[in-house]
Order: C-alpha cells, then structure tokens, then sequence
C-alpha cells in the first residue's frame, strides 16, 4: 500500500485484518525496511494490525529527490501520513534504532495517538563514538553483488548485533534487501547511498534526548542488546528512573539491535503487549 505526499511516496507491507481495532506501527533501522518484521507480524497478525512501513530510500519506497529530507522530522511527517490512513481504537509502537527515535520523536508530542511503545536498542542518550563508528560501518557497505548468494553471504556476516540468527533469518533479510542493480547487472542493497551520506554530514556530540524521554508518559518498553555500543546500561537505568512506567529487558549475544526475529525475543513482545 502507498501513502503519497506532494513530494514522495511511503510504502508499507500489512498483517493482520484491516478492521481490527487494535493497530500496532513497526518502524525499522536506518538502512533496514519493514520486511524485518515478518516474523513477529507472522506471531501477531493474528490478534491485531501490523503496519510495517518502508521509509524513504529504503525497501520499496522511492528516493527522496532532495536527501537533506532524510531526518526523523520527516519520517514523522511520512509516519502521521500513514496513521491518517488507519482506523483503530488502539495503536501501539515497535521500532528498531532509528524507528525507536521516530516513536519517542512522536510520542513526545502533546495529543499524539500512541498508546504504548516498544523502543529497541535506542534511548535518550547515544554516545558521539557509537554514531561515528555506525556511520562508518554503514559507509564500508558493498555497492554491488554478483549474485543472490553474494547477498546472502553478506547478510550472514554484516549483522552481528542482531544475534544468534539461523540460515532462513538470513535469506529472508537479502531477498528483501535488494534492488536489481543500476546497471542492469546484479543487484544493490536497497537503500539510497545518500542516506548514510547525509548522516555524516549531521553528526552531533553524543546525542542528547533527555527532553524528549522526559516528556514521554505512555507505558513503555526498552529492549537493549547485551552488548550494544548504542544504549548504554547507564542509559536505560537513567531512563527507567526518569519514566516509572516503562521497563526494560536485555537480550544475551546481541549488540546494535536484536533482531525481533528469534521466538523468545518475539515472546518478550508479546507477553508485554498482552498478545501472547
């Protein structure tokens, strides 16, 4: 399905009955899309709505004409095209790094429609270090492959962070992770280079969000990665004094970001959304 603006367009893969009154958003990472939530929408699709949004430049939406778009203000704007389109009696956040900032970006806001909100592995904090070394890994990313196998031999090796994954984990994340090449040779990983370009040129000190964090009341759940760079534990701890009703889990050999992929990390959601 598409959401069109005057400028652009946002694609979005669904779950779930369209009539169900119970919508939840997933919002990805930074060069990831929606589809990294197919197997927890495959878990939930049953009990609510999944939207699984591809923002700008990313999955199946096209490249934004001019890349100094690519910030959270306008995946917010991209993010509220989205909801006007749902009807629900209930919507609920899950997003992933940079789907974590557009969820607390927007549930900071007075009178926003979010009930309760996941964010995994990203918080009120991120140390200036962890952006410059994200950014650089993102910068040393392939432009090219030869082949699907090329694709997915990539994909087991470029995601540590995301932890214990299998084979299928794997496959799944190349065949949704590709465009054909520009050449007509190939293929390219489906993101536009000017992503990450326009990252570096925004690079501040350490991140600093506490404002935001502090203007967040819904309930909320904070997933780190055990040995995330990202979010730090003295981040969450902090976090968790400042908001009483939010709470956190850990989850062992993962660092930038756990999947949500796996069964007990699929679990853990569910349990905490009420949709085991």
């Amino acid at each position: 399905m598409t959401s069109s603006g005057s400028t652009h367009e946002v694609h979005w893969t669904e779950w779930g009955a369209v009539d169900h009154a119970h919508a939840v958003i997933c919002a990805h990472g930074l060069t990831r899309n929606g589809r990294d939530f197919d197997y927890l929408a495959k878990r939930l699709g049953n009990h609510c709505r999944l939207v699984c949004p591809d923002y700008p430049g990313r999955g199946t939406s096209p490249k934004l004409v001019n890349p100094q778009h690519y910030s959270i203000e306008q995946y917010v704007i991209d993010t509220f095209s989205v909801i006007k389109t749902l009807e629900y009696d209930k919507l609920d956040w899950i997003g992933t790094s940079m789907g974590g900032l557009i969820g607390m970006a927007i549930a900071s806001m007075p009178e926003h429609p979010v009930s309760r909100m996941i964010i995994n592995d990203v918080g009120a904090e991120i140390p200036q270090q962890s952006l410059f070394s994200l950014a650089a890994e993102l910068a040393d990313q392939p432009d090219h492959f030869n082949s699907m196998e090329d694709v997915y031999d990539y994909f087991r090796k470029a995601y540590p962070g995301f932890g214990k994954l299998e084979d299928h984990h794997y496959r799944h994340m190349g065949d949704h992770s590709v465009w054909p090449g520009s050449d007509g040779n190939g293929y390219e990983l489906a993101r536009d280079p000017a992503i990450i370009t326009e990252l570096a040129k925004v690079l501040p000190s350490d991140l600093n969000l506490w404002e935001i964090w502090e203007k967040i009341k819904i309930p909320a759940l904070i997933i780190r990665g055990e040995h995330s760079g990202l979010l730090l534990a003295e981040t969450v701890d902090k976090m968790l004094k400042i908001h009483m009703d939010a709470s956190a889990i850990q989850f062992a050999d993962c660092g930038h970001a756990p999947s949500l992929m796996t069964d007990d990390q699929i679990d853990e959601i569910a349990d905490w959304l009420g949709l085991s």
